[in-house]
């Protein structure tokens, strides 16, 4: 990047999609400002540029603005082509993104946004719901060190920063159990080579502080 390239990105400490744009940022070694928007006080800045959805995160490069993580990902990735972060096979490729939309528009609904609003027999019928939708991550790993074999890539920065990072955060909260290391091998082993990487360690929230978010996070979603 040369010093004369704005790169910026609007986001939430707490958010597994900023934290996941921060990843793919250090993983290509990209400078970039970070500015901290507040979940209640959305800045002027922020609605200025999201006035649709008003959400997080908001890339900046060059005076272009990016939205949504997922999509952001991708520009980050055709942008700045070194380290890919998407498989070169068309077919990889594709199981990537299908994989990564599932994370996001299935497990976290299931496992976080539902759960919260469940009593406790509830809880327990979405975690199994949950369990089914993360087998299909705990197969997409088997005789790997990544989703996309040695090298953090796409699927890790989406699956990462929302299942062990975050979703598993919410569930400590409230003392449930989803992913046992008996049933989830390959995904436990997984997280542990996660850990072991610099750029994600860098981006991974203060785990008390997020247990006491993701709490504040389900009363919210149960007072709404």
């Amino acid at each position: 990047m040369s010093d004369k390239e704005e790169v910026k990105l609007l986001g939430i400490w707490a958010s597994p999609f900023s934290r996941r744009i921060e990843m793919a940022l250090k993983l290509k070694g990209v400078r970039y400002e970070y500015v901290e928007e507040i979940l209640e006080k959305k800045s002027p800045l922020l609605l200025a540029l999201n006035p649709i959805h008003k959400k997080i995160p908001v890339l900046v490069h060059n005076g272009k603005t990016i939205l949504e993580s997922q999509v952001i990902l991708e520009y980050i990735d055709e942008t700045w082509k070194h380290n890919p972060l998407l498989p070169q096979d068309p077919y990889e490729r594709s199981k990537a993104r299908f994989l990564a939309k599932l994370v996001d528009e299935q497990i976290i609904p299931a496992g976080f946004v539902s759960m919260a609003r469940a009593d406790e027999k509830g809880r327990e019928v979405l975690a199994e719901q949950t369990r089914e939708l993360i087998m299909n991550v705990e197969k997409e790993l088997v005789g790997k060190d990544f989703f996309g074999g040695k090298t953090v890539g796409f699927l890790d920065l989406v699956a990462g920063s929302v299942i062990p990072f975050c979703l598993e955060r919410g569930w400590e909260g409230i003392g449930l159990e989803v992913i046992s290391e008996e049933k989830f091998p390959e995904y436990k082993r997984w997280v542990k080579n996660l850990e072991k990487v610099e750029f994600v360690k860098d981006c991974i929230p203060p785990k008390e502080e997020h247990v006491e978010h993701m709490n504040y996070m389900g009363e919210r979603i149960r007072s709404a």
